[in-house]
């Protein structure tokens, strides 16, 4: 690993051991797609293209292909590396190609669009810090839930060729971690994680104009629909829970592209005295998509399951099939008890 100021404290042994035996199975491996969830973010995308670089100066053929496209603000990661979607015609020669599959930051098949199918015929190597939910896809693999992001997990597996890190890794691995942390103030930021960014901070990475990158330019269509979501803030009378919702009509009449609805579900969030922030989003007149986040000791995780959805204990999501205004009803009567009993023991 590259000199540092700031000594990295070592991954657990059973981390260590489970990514010694994904590094020999890639060790062994010469064509390799990885891939990640639906609607890619900052962790997904930041550590498909660590690993992916590391894998080609290794000698491996890397395609990174994804099941829907990258949001135009992380275009820039994809610089140094192959990078296409999976319904593009072109996708196929590298997947009926490759001999191993590497999936990061999901381990649910539902979220792989198209890509499961690969996955199983194939074989290959699983990377995922969210919550273990069923047997894993391919094996070897690690979830694990105690890392701040999958790129934490990838930057440990770099760090086990014991060679420096690259520009080129150290600025996707800062992408996936500063995303994955709230540019590292959520709670899933502890003094470990700032170790990692001191050793990618020496590496090479410019924090200033990382940040300008991931967070810094909004198009006039993003700044529309910011505009919009807070003239449709509401607040529950009962709970401490304030909610955005926009239908499947917002970002035509805004001129936003679906990747400015990112970070939306701060606003309710960020309101004073307010437990959980939520952002409903209709995607069709019979479909929407929720986010939630909690503030505090409200593990929005639980109403995420029982929704079907998933995620983090105060970041989480799901898709249900159901229309805006009932969605609000729905997730609110599950919501609001667990959200009250938070609210009376404190």
């Amino acid at each position: 690993m590259s000199s540092t100021r700031v000594a990295v404290p070592e991954m657990g042994r059973a981390r260590a051991a489970k990514l010694e035996a994904i590094r020999r199975r890639l060790r062994e491996a010469s064509s390799i797609v990885l891939t990640t969830h639906v609607n890619p973010d900052g962790d997904g995308i930041g550590s498909m293209v660590a690993l992916a670089s590391r894998l080609m100066r290794q000698g491996a053929e890397a395609t990174i292909i994804t099941p829907s496209r990258v949001p135009e603000s992380l275009r820039f990661l994809l610089t140094d590396v192959p990078a296409l979607v999976a319904e593009d015609p072109s996708a196929a020669d590298p997947l009926n190609g490759a001999d191993t599959i590497a999936i990061l930051d999901t381990a649910e098949p539902k979220r792989l669009g198209r890509l499961p199918d690969h996955a199983l015929r194939t074989g290959g190597v699983l990377i995922d810090h969210h919550p273990p939910v069923g047997p894993p896809l391919v094996e070897p693999a690690i979830r694990d839930p105690s890392a701040c992001a999958t790129g934490e997990l990838v930057f440990d597996l770099l760090s086990l060729d014991d060679e420096p890190v690259t520009a080129v890794e150290a600025r996707a691995l800062y992408a996936a971690i500063a995303t994955d942390t709230g540019s590292f103030r959520f709670s899933n930021t502890v003094s470990r994680t700032h170790a990692i960014a001191s050793v990618l901070l020496d590496s090479g990475v410019d924090p200033g104009a990382m940040y300008r990158a991931l967070y810094g330019v909004y198009s006039r269509g993003r700044l529309a629909l910011i505009r919009l979501a807070i003239e449709r803030l509401e607040v529950d009378p009962r709970a401490p829970i304030a909610w955005i919702s926009l239908d499947h009509r917002a970002l035509s009449r805004t001129g936003a592209r679906g990747e400015d609805m990112e970070g939306l579900v701060e606003f309710p969030r960020r309101l004073e005295g307010i437990e959980v922030g939520l952002m409903f989003r209709g995607l069709s007149r019979a479909r929407t998509k929720v986010s939630f986040r909690s503030n505090g000791e409200v593990d929005v995780s639980e109403v995420a399951q029982l929704l079907g959805g998933g995620g983090h204990t105060k970041a989480s999501g799901a898709l249900i099939e159901l229309d805006l205004e009932e969605t609000v009803r729905v997730v609110l009567d599950e919501l609001r008890p667990l959200v009250e009993k938070v609210a009376a023991s404190g």
